[in-house]
């Protein structure tokens, strides 16, 4: 998998979310350097899991969907 990286909008409000979340939850101060690295370390250690589960989420509502395709089609043969 390749490495997962934000466009610099995005990238920004998720570091803003870290720091909101630190702040209000664990009463921690992140300042911007260390809210990016942590986001960095989350998407290179966790990134391909949430990925995966992606993938796997849509491979169930695929087969979902073939399976209705698939009786659509031995509708019409009966």
């Amino acid at each position: 998998m390749s490495k997962i990286e934000f466009p610099a909008q995005q990238k920004e409000q998720l570091i803003q979310k870290l720091q909101k979340y630190m702040s209000k939850e664990l009463d921690v101060e992140l300042g911007q350097f260390d809210a990016d690295f942590l986001l960095d370390f989350i998407s290179k250690e966790m990134g391909a899991i949430y990925y995966n589960q992606g993938l796997y989420d849509a491979q169930a509502v695929l087969v979902d969907r073939m399976d209705s395709l698939t009786d659509a089609i031995y509708q019409l043969e009966q």
